[in-house]
């Protein structure tokens, strides 16, 4: 009951013309970038993280927020009328939805992805406001060790499931753990990996480590694969759905949000796993099989409510944990250590209604969306004939613009350039970016909470380990790093037997 209360004042916050206004700007912001291939909802809230430093912490989380559940709505319109989708998590609706766009059904899948997003968010947005005070109270009773299994947990495992492989989730995490390190030790004030360039003694801010990784790095990649010419564009047609997809569109808007919700709430769990498991679920339960492949309506729906259920559930573990699971959170919990706040068990009691008034934009901002894409998405199609030469243009302006902002010296532009080199670097040999911002942001903690640990027992090793919570998390990191090697002995054994059989 108190948590209902508090979700009311929230409302009675967020339905003020400024926050309204806010939240209609951020929801307006997300699904352009989301549509926009290239860009993210993490480069956008990286981008407008300088700008909105002279904004209360609410309004600016309302418009991040809104930022995050637009992204999710604006990815699949590009990946139905482009073949190329606006975000990763868009990737499986590319299967179905293109096909169905070229067989004359783009109406029709944009509307099923646009009221399938809604379904999934408001259901997902409700499950957020019951789980996440359990979740609290879970955590409030965990110590410094269980606290650093956790995390170790979070850096393995989003090393682990992101990428085409392991050594580039790990690579990618070890330049981020780099990256976190320079500067002065919080504890012995020596200086870390600054080389006696006093510039560097605070440490790389982590607004400049995001939008040099996201924004600039993107940008110069996207200009070094810049192709000549335009991408065909599908005509739209009449956005909306008859009385047979409503029928073969409500079963899997359902199955895809039961999916995508706890997939999201699992650190490292992200978007992708369950939107193609939910496109899987669909092929099988279907009663019309033969159109997957050719357009079939549920190979939409099942995956965009999948993909904004995961949305809301990646809140879960940072506002309750301090965890990121996805790049967006992580540049958003980066965004409240720049307010000077800090997402874990004690922000619902020092922020509550910071964190109420954010989840009450997120109802608020998923209607918003609703009504934004089904009667306007002719008019935001409009977005994909803007020339990429002058988006990337305004990106680098805006990027150089926000780096120079935290400090206001003229050192930020050139790490900034280069961490986007980096950025450049690590997308053309297949290194994912989320494990380089997540060691960036959870490398820190994780020493601060080892540390901690270690003078709670003395310097003994063995006050690492903890107590029952700690133990099960090393042990599921145990299961993670030995499931390849435990992988490729039972394929070698099968072929063996085979080999015998023959």
């Amino acid at each position: 009951m108190d948590n209902l209360n508090s979700l009311l004042d929230g409302f009675a916050a967020i339905l003020t013309p400024g926050n309204l206004l806010i939240a209609l700007l951020g929801v307006t912001i997300g699904t352009a970038v989301g549509m926009l291939p290239g860009l993210g909802t993490a480069m956008a809230i990286a981008l407008l993280l300088p700008i909105t430093y002279g904004m209360e912490p609410t309004q600016a989380f309302i418009m991040f927020g809104g930022i995050f559940y637009g992204g999710m709505y604006g990815g699949s319109t590009t990946a139905i009328l482009l073949n190329t989708p606006g975000q990763s998590s868009s990737v499986v609706t590319v299967l179905e939805g293109f096909k169905m766009a070229r067989n004359g059904r783009g109406g029709q899948a944009l509307a099923t992805a646009a009221i399938g997003s809604f379904v999934a968010g408001t259901i997902a947005t409700i499950a957020l406001v019951f789980v996440t005070p359990i979740t609290v109270e879970f955590a409030i009773g965990l110590g410094a060790p269980e606290y650093l299994a956790i995390m170790v947990l979070a850096l393995v495992a989003t090393a682990s499931v992101l990428g085409s492989s392991r050594i580039r989730g790990f690579a990618s995490l070890l330049v981020g753990l780099v990256i976190g390190t320079i500067g002065i030790d919080a504890v012995t004030g020596q200086q870390r990996l600054t080389y006696g360039v006093p510039e560097l003694a605070n440490g790389i801010d982590i607004v400049v480590v995001a939008v040099g990784a996201f924004a600039v790095g993107e940008a110069l990649w996207t200009a070094a694969r810049r192709r000549s010419g335009r991408d065909e564009i599908i005509p739209v047609g009449r956005v909306w759905m008859g009385r047979s997809d409503w029928r073969r569109s409500w079963g899997p808007w359902l199955r895809g949000s039961a999916l995508g919700f706890p997939f999201g709430a699992v650190p490292a769990g992200g978007a992708e796993v369950p939107t193609f498991l939910s496109y899987v679920t669909e092929r099988r339960l279907s009663k019309h099989k033969g159109e997957f492949g050719n357009g079939a309506i549920e190979g939409v729906a099942g995956p965009e409510a999948a993909n904004n259920a995961s949305a809301a559930g990646t809140l879960v573990p940072m506002l309750a944990l301090g965890l990121p699971c996805n790049a967006t959170a992580a540049v958003m919990l980066a965004a409240f250590q720049t307010y000077g706040i800090q997402p874990g068990p004690l922000l619902f009691e020092k922020e509550s209604a910071l964190v109420w008034t954010l989840i009450a934009g997120l109802f608020v901002g998923n209607a918003m969306l609703l009504v934004l894409n089904m009667p306007l998405i002719p008019v935001w199609v409009k977005l994909l004939r803007i020339p990429k030469p002058y988006l990337f243009a305004g990106i680098l302006f805006f990027a150089s613009m926000g780096a120079y902002a935290t400090s206001g010296q003229s050192f930020e532009l050139f790490v900034l350039l280069a961490l986007g080199l980096i950025g450049l670097a690590m997308r053309r040999f297949g290194i994912p970016m989320l494990p380089m911002i997540v060691g960036v942001i959870l490398g820190p903690m994780a020493e601060r909470q080892a540390r901690m640990a270690l003078q709670l027992s003395g310097g003994e090793a063995s006050g690492l380990l903890g107590g029952p919570v700690a133990w099960t998390v090393y042990g599921v990191i145990l299961v993670i790093a030995l499931w390849p090697l435990a992988s490729l002995l039972r394929r070698r054994m099968t072929r063996d037997r085979e080999a015998v059989a023959t």
